[in-house]
């Protein structure tokens, strides 16, 4: 007998769903997750540590953000029950019409996933941020829709967040926790309401932000899964009618080795990790497709120097876009925002204070009132966006150039092809900040180097109509390879331009109700 019906692997917005989904059907449910199981006292927003989680050492460094350089691409992921959520800035976007022009397969139309894409932002319990909270960024992106004449193209943005509608975040101690609503949600898990701390990106001290843990993986613990957190899965094999799944287990320091078995497995480990644990397996007959068609989803931030107070350290991290994905106005499609920055200063100074004796407290209020009102940053204007890039890249394995020592995960992408669509991006964004009294400050990453950074990394395992042209069908199941899918960003086939979350989790709601309707 199989020690599970289904094993899972990662617990972001295509392992949740689908460890939700196949525990509510009866099935015996296991998620592998590497990262830890994170708790408000041990974010690193409120301990100040704990930020980075090294591929290399996860043993030593096992935190909350994986960031891996690549040549001319930097990408950032999450790590931890919950994945992606954990580090998003809550943006939970349907994806556009354009997204669909080419590359799907023939059976995934945006009609068919109208319905998934609805129930996931019911999940998540999306919303608007309320109009008296409306952030001063928010106000920024909407005066440079103004300026620019694009009114019709603002709007305010769909945030998995929890808001209460008469906070007023204009009192004189508005991100004192004791302003949020402690309560338990429909999930039976407990959150409060969101008190603008600006943390959304490194932990959210009073979960405020919905994540995974809090819905989806809440329902399928409720309906008996396991969640095994800092269990490293290293690749799958056949066994007959089953699988086997062998992982290295974190514990005292030390990567100890084990495995389980299981009648399907299903890769939610996201674009690289899912690619890179299929390219380790070295499966017969996989597509010769795996590891191509990887993007960046066109993703830039350019930061602008205002006059006045922007306070990117204050409210949710992303509130408020301009919808050009239909490329009327730049000749590209992209979709412009504002970004929000986590004060580090004032976490670093919170943390301190709280670690003084009550009798220096006092001594210490200037500093911190300082760090938490007088930020450097405040007069800084970050304009961030996506945009359908060429989604030309290739993941594959590699040793170094010396030829010795384990082979890792490497990226071949080139600007050439997508250079057209970052260069609208950076235009549309010198011309906002302009708008808006700021003077446009592009990074020499890119303006020099031709260097980018991206936290929605795409593909790799791409869907397609059949192994010639992708990795797996439209319904995540691998080509060729009865029992194993995939389900999480990197069977994506193309560049969303929009923020990815909500696609991914809802063409994994979709792929679990194809398998349970076979």
């Amino acid at each position: 007998m199989t020690d599970f019906d289904d094993v899972i692997v990662g617990s972001g917005f295509g392992g949740a769903v689908s460890a939700c989904r196949l525990a509510e059907a009866g099935q015996r449910v296991l998620v592998l997750e590497r990262g830890r199981r994170w708790e408000p006292t041990s974010y690193p927003s409120v301990t100040g540590r704990d930020f980075v989680y090294d591929v290399g050492a996860p043993e030593r460094r096992n935190g909350w953000l994986d960031l891996r350089w690549f040549d001319d691409m930097t990408v950032a992921v999450g790590a931890g029950v919950g994945g992606g959520s954990l580090v998003y800035a809550n943006v939970s976007v349907p994806p556009p019409r354009a997204t669909f022009a080419r590359g799907w397969p023939e059976a995934l139309t945006l009609e068919e996933l109208t319905p998934y894409v609805a129930t996931v932002g019911k999940m998540l319990g999306v919303a608007t941020i309320p109009e008296r909270q409306r952030t001063k960024r928010w106000r920024f992106v909407q005066r440079g829709a103004e300026a620019l004449r694009q009114s019709e193209r603002f709007e305010s943005l769909p945030l998995a967040i929890r808001f209460r509608e008469d906070y007023d975040p204009t009192l004189p101690d508005a991100t004192d926790v004791k302003h949020s609503h402690e309560h338990t949600n429909e999930f039976g898990r407990r959150q409060g309401t969101c008190v603008h701390l600006g943390h959304c990106d490194i932990g959210c001290k009073v979960q405020a932000k919905n994540t995974l843990d809090l819905n989806y993986l809440a329902v399928a613990e409720s309906h008996r899964a396991e969640i095994r957190p800092l269990h490293i899965v290293r690749r799958v094999e056949p066994n007959g009618t089953e699988w086997r799944i062998h992982f290295e287990r974190i514990a005292d320091g030390a990567l100890r080795p084990g495995s389980v078995s299981a009648k399907r497995v299903i890769l939610a480990a996201g674009s690289l990790g899912s690619t890179e644990i299929l390219l380790k397996s070295r499966l017969p007959n996989v597509s010769r497709r795996l590891g191509y068609g990887w993007s960046a989803n066109g993703d830039f931030l350019t930061p602008a120097l205002c006059e006045e107070d922007a306070d990117p350290t204050r409210g949710p991290t992303i509130t408020a876009c301009i919808d050009h994905t239909d490329g009327m106005v730049y000749g590209e499609s992209i979709f412009i925002q504002d970004g929000g920055l986590p004060n580090l200063i004032a976490s670093a100074a919170s943390e301190l204070y709280e670690w003084l004796p009550r009798g220096w407290r006092s001594r210490f209020q200037p500093l911190l009132s300082w760090a938490d009102e007088r930020t450097p940053l405040a007069k800084i204007m970050p304009w961030f966006a996506q945009g359908i890039d060429a989604s030309d890249g290739r993941l594959y394995l590699a040793r170094d150039w010396l030829g010795l020592g384990a082979q890792r995960l490497r990226l071949d992408w080139r600007i050439e092809r997508s250079r057209r669509t970052i260069e609208a991006i950076v235009r549309a964004h010198e011309q906002l900040a302009r708008a808006t009294g700021g003077k446009p400050i592009v990074s020499p990453a890119w303006t020099v180097l031709r260097d980018l950074i991206t936290p929605h990394p795409l593909g790799g395992c791409n869907m397609a109509n059949d192994a010639s042209g992708g990795v797996v069908d439209h319904a995540g199941r691998v080509f060729g390879h009865p029992g194993l899918a995939v389900v999480d960003g990197s069977i994506i086939p193309r560049a969303i331009g929009r923020n990815p979350s909500r696609t991914i989790a809802a063409v994994a709601e979709r792929a679990v109700a194809q398998w349970r309707a076979d």
